[in-house]
């Protein structure tokens, strides 16, 4: 007599039923957690070194002026002159009171420039300003 194993006719599957709302857990996990860049940076520039650098906390009341190592200035995805940085500036001022300005300077850039572009927010009263540097690693 031989005898032969009976083996269970349930089959192992996995429970598919929970996934859709796995899956709408992580799409809405993502869309929070990701944050676009909004400017595409058309000038060259690098950064000054610094012996210390402070975190800007708040980045969504930040306006950032990029000086480029051909001496252009970018605002947003605008390349701009010196003279139009007032009204542009002004006009972010009115929609952001509390709007803080970042400089991002290459490093070999004119001076000139950059008193320039100082004197053109002053105008604008955009008091706020903050010079971006890398930290100098030794």
């Amino acid at each position: 007599m031989k005898f032969e194993k009976k083996r269970a006719e349930n089959k192992q599957e996995i429970p598919t039923t929970a996934m859709p709302d796995i899956i709408f857990m992580l799409l809405l996990f993502f869309m929070v957690a990701t944050t676009m860049r909004e400017q595409e940076i058309r000038v060259t520039f690098d950064l000054p070194q610094a012996v210390s650098i402070e975190k800007l906390q708040n980045k969504r009341i930040v306006s950032y002026i990029w000086v480029g190592n051909d001496q252009r200035i970018q605002i947003d995805d605008a390349i701009v002159k010196t003279k139009n940085i007032y009204g542009i500036m002004r006009n972010k001022l009115a929609n952001i009171p509390a709007l803080i300005v970042s400089l991002r300077a290459d490093v070999n850039s004119n001076m000139g420039i950059i008193t320039d572009i100082q004197q053109e927010l002053r105008k604008a009263n955009c008091r706020k300003l903050n010079y971006s540097a890398r930290l100098r690693v030794d």
